[in-house]
């Protein structure tokens, strides 16, 4: 299995649309940062979560032909407004492509995209398939079975969802607050992709010296750092994170 950051960028982007760099080196190609969204390999899926507002622009680079299945951290815009760009895949296999989100995520989504999940003509059938997101989603690759837990989280004044694959990564793209009571199940993996805004408090992000706290609690072998704004050069932070931490970049493929 593989797991690709597709982007790592903050919710505007680095560069921001109107050409703000802030203190990234535009000569630094791992400064240019798409939304986030994240793909998970397998020998039989492409599992894509959250689709970011860069999506075409990231299946295109990274020559994905295939969508099986989607799994939505939270109803925020930079998180969900390249849905339309899942449509291709349905029209490719014929087939509804299986989406799991939240309460508030699913009832956001059937609003803002309704055309999506609804036929309202024979030339345009309904081309995703909504589905409630559990805790523990259960699937197979090569006869060997793939674990994908859910926890929520804390994003400022709304909940996110974390993903935890085999208890070997986490991805936790948004997040102000990890509950105690869930601490077992982020410790010890192989990686952690954890937000990581900018270096001064903020209400709905980990900032630098919050996401370094979480990663010397959780103990994991290799942390990344993702959801970097324009005030995070890559160079310049990577300087200064222990041996076992980088900054993330768009297209950063783990093997897991």
């Amino acid at each position: 299995m593989k797991f690709i950051i597709l982007g790592c960028g903050s919710s505007m982007g680095v560069p921001r649309p109107d050409g703000f760099f802030g203190n990234c080196d535009p000569n630094n190609e791992k400064n240019y940062r798409t939304r986030c969204s994240a793909l998970l390999k397998t020998s039989n899926e492409n599992i894509l979560f959250d689709t970011s507002p860069d999506l075409r622009q990231q299946l295109l680079r990274h020559n994905i032909k295939k969508i099986d299945k989607v799994f939505y951290s939270h109803m925020h815009g930079d998180q969900t407004h390249g849905i339309n760009d899942l449509r291709p895949f349905y029209l490719s296999s014929k087939k509804q492509i299986n989406v799991y989100a939240d309460q508030i995520t699913s009832k956001y989504l059937k609003k803002s995209f309704s055309y999506i999940f609804n036929s309202y003509s024979k030339e345009y059938p309904a081309t995703l398939k909504l589905n409630k997101l559990t805790k523990n989603f259960f699937m197979k690759n090569n006869h060997k079975k793939i674990n994908i837990r859910s926890v929520i989280v804390n994003h400022g004044n709304v909940k996110s969802n974390c993903f935890i694959i085999n208890k070997k990564i986490a991805y936790i793209s948004d997040v102000s607050k990890i509950y105690k009571k869930d601490y077992k199940y982020f410790r010890k993996l192989k990686y952690i992709i954890i937000d990581c805004l900018w270096y001064d408090h903020h209400p709905s992000h980990f900032n630098l010296e919050k996401s370094l706290l979480m990663v010397k609690e959780f103990k994991p072998k290799k942390a990344i750092l993702t959801n970097l704004s324009p005030v995070l050069d890559y160079a310049e932070l990577k300087k200064i994170l222990p041996k076992n931490v980088i900054p993330a970049h768009d297209g950063l493929l783990l093997k897991l």
